[in-house]
């Protein structure tokens, strides 16, 4: 009898003893896995996520024709610096689109990270051949621009800039429609900026007709007005007929998805 109950205390303390064991594994793999988070989470949180969603890229409409893109890997990409406020952040790369002075203020971006990439128009075209870089965080691809007394498409570009996560914003730069546009909607563009001052360039009319053949999701009307002292006219930009027009106000950041 006393044998038995030797044997059934044994059993229970070691029953007791595996449990515990068990628990102990289970609360050390769950420390595990909230001190040590996956790689994907570990981007997101670099990225500034933090809720498991994947990171966003933006895009603020600075004024005129200036704009800055943060990439989704927080990367700053500055196109056309001239107009508005927001020039802060340290640049990874700057595109101009050609050599006039309200598109080319280089001096207002103070704060360039240390391979801080220029393009302009001049390693954009080369030899009549519109080039395109890839970067890593983003791909840039020249296209064609001019076609006016003002802008000479030997000499102006326009750019597509396709981030990482595949948004891609197309910026037109000065320009009258051009024979590249009806090509460019095999190419599936997200956001579109199409200059339509009317004076040196286009104007609201066949700024429209360029985004019926370019067929971005999105169209969003710049460079509305000649710059002399004032950036942006909200009322001639919701002129711009087109049945995906968004109107984004100087000074305002949207995300790009």
């Amino acid at each position: 009898m006393k044998l038995f109950k030797t044997i059934l205390m044994s059993l229970c303390v070691l029953l007791t003893f595996s449990s515990c064991a068990g628990e102990s594994a289970k609360h050390e793999k769950e420390r595990e896995a909230m001190t040590n988070p996956s790689a994907a989470e570990k981007q997101d949180a670099e990225n500034g996520q933090t809720d498991g969603t994947a990171a966003r890229g933006k895009l603020l409409y600075m004024g005129h024709a200036s704009i800055r893109i943060t990439t989704p890997e927080q990367k700053v990409i500055y196109i056309d610096p001239y107009a508005g406020k927001g020039y802060e952040p340290a640049a990874d790369l700057i595109l101009v689109t050609h050599d006039h002075y309200d598109h080319t203020a280089l001096d207002r971006i103070a704060d360039r990270t240390a391979d801080c990439r220029i393009i302009t128009w001049k390693e954009a075209l080369v030899k009549g051949k519109h080039q395109t870089f890839d970067l890593g965080y983003a791909t840039v691809e020249a296209v064609e621009a001019g076609y006016n007394r003002n802008h000479n498409v030997k000499s102006c570009v326009g750019y597509i800039i396709t981030l990482s996560d595949g948004v891609s914003v197309y910026v037109t730069g000065d320009t009258s429609k051009t024979k590249q546009m009806p090509a460019l909607s095999e190419k599936h563009i997200d956001y579109a900026f199409y200059c339509c001052d009317g004076v040196y360039n286009m104007d609201l009319a066949e700024a429209a007709e360029c985004a019926r053949l370019v067929g971005a999701k999105h169209d969003i009307p710049y460079h509305v007005i000649p710059a002399k002292g004032q950036y942006f006219d909200r009322k001639r930009a919701e002129k711009f007929d087109s049945a995906n027009l968004l109107v984004v106000d100087e000074g305002e950041e949207i995300e790009l998805q």
